[in-house]
This record gives structure tokens, C-alpha cells and sequence, in this order.
């Protein structure tokens, strides 16, 4: 019979990865991370904290194995350890949406009211990238643009949304995506635009979902116009 301590010690090291994601700030790391590697510098401002409590919560999750680190010089730099990580941040948002009383108000309260935003799934997307009637919008920082997009999307800088989106054609057909579906600078775009007139709609899930999906993908920036 196997020894009791034994499997004791093998559930707890399981349960390590959910007390490692036991903190809002931690995984809120883990999804920005989900767009590609970014430094601690660069981590500290995406979530709003010191770089010194940013560090220590990459620290937690480095301890868990669920990042892995570089050094360039005298900078560092994060990354999900695998795919998997990925898979499982995205595991971890659906169940909270589906089980977890009260959590649709809580998502309402971050996002606001989505009942006027149109979506589009990935598999719709697909078969239109190579209609030149399309504007494909991703409204994501330039760093995560740069670490991977879907090819033919134009990069929108959620700092400067309004100066931007102004040179969108008025009558083009826009789809617009983000992080993923907790990711408010699509529904800001979409929202901006259809106040123009715009016809606009917002991609299901994310940037992280397409790639996970093993759909096209592109990496770095756009070219001197």
C-alpha cells in the first residue's frame, strides 16, 4: 500500500502551483507573460507595483517553476515556462467564470456594460485574413506587439487610443483584439469606433488563444511607414 506521508507530499507539491497563483498581483503576471517575455521593469508597470514587489512575486512563481528568467546586462528578463503555464492561466479564468458566484459582476465591473460590442470567433477571422476590406486592429502595448501578432494586424497603443483609431477609414470594417477575455483595450477600441460609426467587432478570447490554437502568427514591429 502506498505510504501516506508519501502521497501527502506529492499533493502538496501539486497544491504549490495553486498557492503560487494565490494572489491577484502574481496573476496578473502570468498574463501579461502569456503575450510574450517582458522584464521586471516593464512587469512593475503592467501591474501597477514597485519593482521591488514585482520582483518578489516573480520570485514565487520562478520558485514554482511557472517562469523562467534571463539576464541581458544588467536587466532581467521573464517568460512562462512553457505553454502549459498558458493553458493553465486560461483553464483558470473559465472555471472562475463559470463556477464562481458573483465573478460575472465582478468582470462586468472591470469591463462594463459588452451587450453592444459584437464579437468574432478565431475560426470567422481566419477566413477573412485575406480580405483587404478588413482592418485588423491589435490594441496591445508595442512590446507585446512585437513579441508576436496575427499577421496583418496594424499595432494600436492603448496610451494613445483616441489619436490612433482617428486614422481608420470610415467605412472599413474593423475587428479589434487584446490579451484575452478580460482585456479591456479591444472593448475601448471597439467602443471608440462604433462612436465615429465605425462598424466594429472584437475578437473572442485573445491574442494568447489564437497562438494557442496554432494559428498564424507574426513577431515584430512595423516598418517605417
Amino acid at each position: 500500500m502506498a505510504d501516506r506521508e508519501a502521497k501527502t507530499a506529492l499533493f502538496d507539491g501539486v497544491a504549490a502551483v495553486a498557492k503560487a497563483m494565490g494572489s491577484g498581483r502574481r496573476s496578473e503576471i502570468v498574463d501579461v507573460l502569456s503575450q510574450g517575455e517582458r522584464s521586471v521593469d516593464e512587469l512593475a508597470v503592467a501591474i501597477s507595483q514597485s519593482v521591488a514587489n514585482t520582483s518578489h512575486h516573480l520570485q514565487v512563481l520562478s520558485r514554482t517553476g511557472l517562469v523562467a528568467s534571463r539576464r541581458d546586462g544588467t536587466r532581467m528578463y521573464y517568460r512562462l515556462s512553457s505553454e502549459r503555464v498558458s493553458e493553465f492561466w486560461s483553464a483558470l479564468c473559465d472555471v472562475a467564470g463559470r463556477h464562481v458566484a458573483g465573478f460575472g459582476d465582478l468582470v462586468e465591473g472591470y469591463l462594463g456594460n459588452r451587450g453592444d460590442i459584437a464579437t468574432i470567433t478565431r475560426d470567422e477571422l481566419v477566413g477573412m485574413l485575406d480580405d483587404s476590406e478588413i482592418v485588423l486592429l491589435d490594441v496591445r502595448p508595442q512590446a507585446e506587439f512585437a513579441s508576436g501578432h496575427i499577421p496583418s494586424a496594424l499595432p494600436i497603443d492603448p496610451d494613445h487610443l483616441a489619436e490612433q483609431l482617428a486614422d481608420v477609414p470610415k467605412d472599413a470594417s474593423v475587428v479589434a483584439y487584446c490579451r484575452g477575455p478580460y482585456c479591456a483595450f479591444a472593448i475601448e477600441a471597439v467602443h471608440a469606433l462604433q462612436a465615429e460609426g465605425i462598424e466594429a467587432k472584437r475578437l473572442e478570447g485573445g491574442f494568447p488563444d489564437w497562438r494557442r490554437d496554432g494559428l498564424p502568427v507574426e513577431s515584430g514591429s512595423p516598418g517605417p511607414a
